[in-house]
């Protein structure tokens, strides 16, 4: 799993086996900060080549979320200056409190996952859930 934090209120947490492909979760993950008002209007990502080098990814992925995303309007790029959120809102597929639920089970799916890799049952993950 790659994260990283762009300029802006967002957080990027890319997961390499989950199936879909990195540039379709960059663009999911935009979605999902707009929708959320996390990104506004007006609000700076960073540049495909510092969001590339944070991830350790090709900057051709970030192009073409970027790229997917402009075509829809979300989306603007001023050249010499960067891209920016549009005043279009992305057309949400799925209500925000759906997509709030599945980020959650994504979450709760890995952290169960490594605790149990740790050797953890159940219980004794329920009992430092309780604790912290």
């Amino acid at each position: 799993m790659n994260d990283a934090k762009a300029d802006s209120n967002i957080t990027f947490s890319l997961e390499t086996t989950s199936g879909t492909p990195i540039y379709r979760q960059i663009i999911q993950q935009i979605e999902y900060a707009i929708l959320s008002e996390r990104l506004k209007p007006g609000d700076r990502l960073p540049t495909i080549r510092a969001l590339a080098v944070d991830l350790k990814i090709n900057p051709n992925t970030i192009a073409k979320a970027y790229g997917e995303l402009e075509i829809r309007g979300v989306l603007t790029t001023q050249v010499g200056s960067g891209t920016f959120i549009s005043n279009k809102k992305p057309e949400a597929r799925e209500s925000i409190e759906d997509i709030r639920h599945r980020k959650i089970q994504e979450v709760l799916g890995r952290f169960m996952q490594e605790l149990e890799d740790l050797g953890l049952g159940k219980n004794e993950i329920l009992s430092l859930i309780r604790k912290f």
